[in-house]
């Protein structure tokens, strides 16, 4: 298996709700888990079948390094996290106001954002008074459960 083509599954398995993806080809086997489901970057492992075709260390090691510093940043004030995975939308429909912005008071209860799920659009509120200071998803992106959303002070 060449190093593009283990990227390329890298990268989809890295983007996507797939924990773990396995897959054997005649030259080898080669297994691709995340490490952690919430930092959003996936490592590869590769088990030879008869011979080692490629080295899976060199391969694997750019790959989460150049991820890891973009995944969990550290935040300053209340973390308000998703409650379940889906797809993060900031606004009721395409081109309408977005519920929340940087700099908005929000109030407990107030609608930020929506995470469809199963075709079924979940409102997601304030579990804190305050400011938004950060929006950290972006919309139509798909976010993980436990994924911070917006940072409030």
């Amino acid at each position: 298996m060449d190093l593009r083509k283990l990227k390329t599954l890298i990268d989809l398995v890295s983007e996507s709700n797939v924990s773990e993806l396995e897959i054997t080809e005649a030259e080898g086997k080669v297994r691709i888990v995340k490490a952690d489901p919430h930092a959003g970057f996936a490592h590869a492992v590769a088990m030879p079948v008869a011979q080692p075709v490629m080295a899976p260390a060199p391969a694997a090691a750019p790959v989460a390094a150049s991820a890891a510093p973009a995944a969990a940043p550290v935040e300053t004030g209340h973390s308000l996290k998703s409650p379940m995975v889906g797809t993060f939308y900031r606004a009721a429909s395409p081109g309408a106001e977005p519920f929340a912005t940087v700099g908005m008071q929000v109030k407990v209860g107030q609608r930020l954002c929506i995470v469809e799920a199963m075709k079924i659009l979940n409102e997601i509120e304030a579990d804190h008074a305050g400011t938004i200071t950060k929006v950290l998803v972006e919309d139509g992106q798909a976010v993980e459960y436990g994924q911070v959303l917006f940072v409030i002070e």
